[in-house]
């Protein structure tokens, strides 16, 4: 594909963007925002942009993507509980803090384990019903932002590798199937990341 060409799909994908994705991905940007800032409010704004996303990405037949906007929906909520939590001090009970090397093992394995699962049921499903469906590259990336959004609610440092790896997957996969106003999403959720490592990097070796 040419740059011309490039551009020119770029341009028609803005011009096709509609209203509820537009919302979707402003909703997502801010949500990022938050959790760089290790502020709750990233869960309720996020559980606006993960419905909406439920929706979209099953339109695209993105299966493993709106799998994954389930679980973040899930995860929102168990979040946003688990971030609120407090002692007897009346003090934040789960702190920003690196994974220690059991825990790196365990990440892992969370992750091969998602992608396998995935992997063979977008295979499959490509098959049957979903023609449109990318297995190997759907799969990356749902299972990288399975398991930072279940680091996340842990306030793990790591949690930021695994958005970083997501949102470089999810850049050519959202355009490719036309949502190009997603695809620009992900290059600043990507940006954001980036950030959010760094600031809570800072904060657990603070600690």
């Amino acid at each position: 594909m040419s740059p011309a060409t490039l551009y020119q799909s770029f341009i028609d994908g803005l011009l096709q963007t509609s209203a509820l994705e537009f919302i979707a991905v402003l909703a997502g940007i801010a949500s990022v925002w938050f959790s760089k800032k290790e502020q709750v409010l990233v869960y309720p704004v996020g559980l606006i942009n993960t419905t909406i996303f439920v929706y979209i990405s099953i339109k695209g037949h993105l299966l493993g993507e709106a799998s994954v906007n389930i679980y973040y929906t899930v995860m929102s909520i168990y979040g946003w509980w688990l971030w609120t939590r407090k002692n007897d001090q009346q003090q934040i009970i789960v702190r920003i803090q690196f994974s220690t090397r059991k825990e790196l093992l365990h990440q892992l394995l969370f992750f091969g384990s998602f992608y396998a699962v995935l992997y063979t049921a977008l295979y499959f499903s490509q098959a049957s019903f979903a023609p449109g469906a990318i297995p190997w590259a759907d799969a990356l990336s749902s299972a990288a932002a399975y398991t930072g959004m279940w680091l996340m609610a842990k306030k793990k440092v790591e949690s930021w590798y695994w958005w970083i790896a997501t949102n470089i997957c999810s850049i050519p996969l959202y355009f490719v199937k036309g949502y190009v106003f997603t695809s620009v999403q992900f290059v600043v959720l990507l940006v954001l990341a980036i950030a959010g490592l760094i600031e809570w990097r800072k904060k657990a070796q603070a600690v």
